[in-house]
């Protein structure tokens, strides 16, 4: 095939990924967005493919079946609540990818020629490390998703120290492969750093950031992808992959100022482990003698003749698998003149916009979605707040107190609506580990119940009435 084909080719893939990233900016252009880049996608690798002579049409064909297959499989098979486990585990995918295409061609190379240059030798360096710690970094986050992995922040003493030791015997492994570029061990040794690297950077990290870190991965797989495009000398893969990268470098900033946090506070200041301290008040100190329980027959009473409720999820939906129940309830409301919106943490839940893609699942209307920045304001003429499993993202500590783990957190204003209904298993704390005064406030009440038998009880009491 013609270079200047080829290089045409490559140009409109890259166009169709742009303008893919570009559709999922916004939920109404996602899908589309997402068609387009995958549009792109299958054009690169054609294109690649047959560039290259590496195979012919059957093994072409028998790769796209297997591959729809798959993928037809996992989205039949996935729940929308597993989806931070998915994103998480494809990440380590583009991860390992990098490290087994930059091996193998490595070893190819040293076939031939016992010294290639250096730019191929640095891309190959930069694409097995970064790959190496994407894909174990991915795997601990998804262990953390699952539960397999404790969602606490595990600290071990020392842990800054061995991170630092490592990096630098990463260096050291990196410049003995430019010295003398024919030690393929070197390579896999490389690997085995980052392997490590990858655990131990995030094990420390608790589950109230795997927005972050998901976001952080992403970018790092894009980024080893870019490294194993300078490796292959593939132009549409370096475009692909400093998309990626980039873009998970700007959502990360943008999950990082949700939170109010820097990148290294995230990664480095170990929030949410079960041994932390913060010198604050004891969650007997803030609950006793001020919670107030209540029941669905309760609240079905509160909600008759208000005007306006807003409904908080968290990440307790997605775990009860509540949102369908929850669209339910909106419906009920609605039909009796209640205007009823859905307040949206950026970083509520375990991923970015995993309460949009909850809500969405159930057929809530977008425009019904509404940010911190625009539902905040309207909390003070809400009559009734409902918040559904989520803690640290309407905890008044992040305003009041500037040693808290959360101090300086944007967070939802839910304590200025008139009443506020606290559904929850239990007064256990969120992943930042510290107690919740919004619970003891006068004007809230406490519905202690998994978040759809929660809703589901409302809606029958309502029914009764």
């Amino acid at each position: 095939m013609n270079d200047s084909y080829i290089n045409l080719c490559y140009v409109i893939a890259s166009a169709f990924f742009i303008i893919g990233l570009r559709g999922l900016t916004h939920p109404r252009t996602a899908v589309r967005g997402n068609l387009l880049g995958g549009l792109g996608m299958l054009i690169a690798i054609v294109v690649t493919l047959f560039s290259k002579g590496v195979v012919n049409w059957e093994f072409i064909v028998a790769g796209l079946v297997l591959g729809t297959v798959v993928g037809i499989i996992l989205a039949i098979k996935i729940q929308m609540t597993a989806m931070p486990e998915l994103v998480a585990i494809f990440n380590g995918f583009g991860g390992v990818a990098s490290i087994l295409v930059a091996g193998a061609t490595l070893a190819q190379t040293l076939a031939v020629n016992p010294t290639p240059d250096v730019q191929m030798i640095l891309a190959t360096v930069a694409s097995g490390l970064i790959g190496a710690v994407t894909f174990f970094g991915s795997l601990i986050a998804f262990g953390k998703l699952r539960g397999i992995v404790s969602g606490n922040a595990i600290l071990f003493p020392g842990r800054h120290v061995i991170n630092g030791l490592l990096f630098l015997a990463a260096i050291g492994v990196a410049i003995m492969m430019v010295m003398s570029p024919d030690n393929l061990l070197g390579y896999w040794l490389l690997v085995a750093i980052g392997c490590t690297l990858g655990i131990l950077l995030v094990v420390p990290i608790g589950g109230a950031d795997m927005p972050v870190v998901i976001a952080l991965l992403n970018s790092y797989s894009g980024i080893a992808a870019a490294a194993t495009g300078f490796v292959l000398g593939n132009n549409v893969l370096i475009v692909a992959g400093s998309l990626v990268g980039a873009s998970g470098i700007i959502l990360t900033q943008i999950m990082c100022k949700a939170m109010n946090r820097s990148l290294a506070n995230v990664m480095f200041a170990g929030v949410g482990a079960e041994s932390s301290s913060t010198g604050g008040p004891s969650a007997d100190d803030v609950y006793e003698g001020k919670i107030k329980s209540t029941t669905a027959e309760e609240v079905a009473m509160l909600l008759e003749g208000v005007r306006k409720v807003v409904i908080v999820p968290g990440y307790g939906m997605a775990v009860a698998q509540a949102q369908h129940a929850v669209r339910t309830l909106s419906n009920m409301l609605e039909e009796e003149g209640v205007e009823v919106d859905f307040a949206i943490h950026p970083v509520a839940g375990r991923m970015p916009g995993h309460m949009n893609v909850l809500l969405a699942e159930a057929d809530v209307p977008y425009d019904k979605l509404r940010e911190m920045d625009d539902i905040n304001p309207a909390f003070a003429q809400t009559d009734v707040a409902i918040v559904i499993g989520a803690n640290d993202v309407v905890n008044p500590v992040a305003r009041t107190d500037p040693q808290s783990p959360i101090a300086g957190m944007p967070i939802l204003d839910v304590d200025q609506a008139k009443t506020v209904i606290m559904i929850k298993r239990s007064l256990s704390p969120g992943f930042a580990g510290i107690p919740n005064p919004l619970f003891a406030l006068d004007n809230t009440l406490m519905f202690f119940a998994d978040g759809r038998e929660a809703i589901q009880d409302i809606i029958a009491a309502i029914k009764d009435q």
